[in-house]
């Protein structure tokens, strides 16, 4: 497994990502989506943060700990106001 690189939220605007999906298992996806769901519940009824793991378009693995405020269908929105595409989500926890 490649190195995961722990960022601030701040950070993500200067990663660039790939319209490619990250997950290949539908199960996956699916867990991803209700882990999503959870955090953005937790992020607005108790302000608690969640360690998002993504993928670059140049496939580096980063780490952020942040609110998710919301969920949309292509992208999620963390506090302050920062996007970050569905699916470069690795994992939500």
């Amino acid at each position: 497994m490649k190195p995961i690189e722990k960022i601030e939220k701040e950070n993500i605007w200067n990663i660039k990502f790939s319209k490619k999906e990250v997950l290949l298992d539908k199960d996956d996806i699916k867990k991803r989506w209700v882990d999503l769901y959870r955090a953005q519940a937790l992020g607005n009824l108790l302000q608690n943060k969640v360690n998002l793991t993504f993928e670059s378009d140049n496939e580096s693995i980063y780490q952020v700990y942040t609110t998710v405020w919301a969920v949309g269908q292509d992208f999620i929105t963390l506090k302050g106001g920062v996007y970050l595409p569905v699916n470069s989500i690795l994992e939500v926890n």
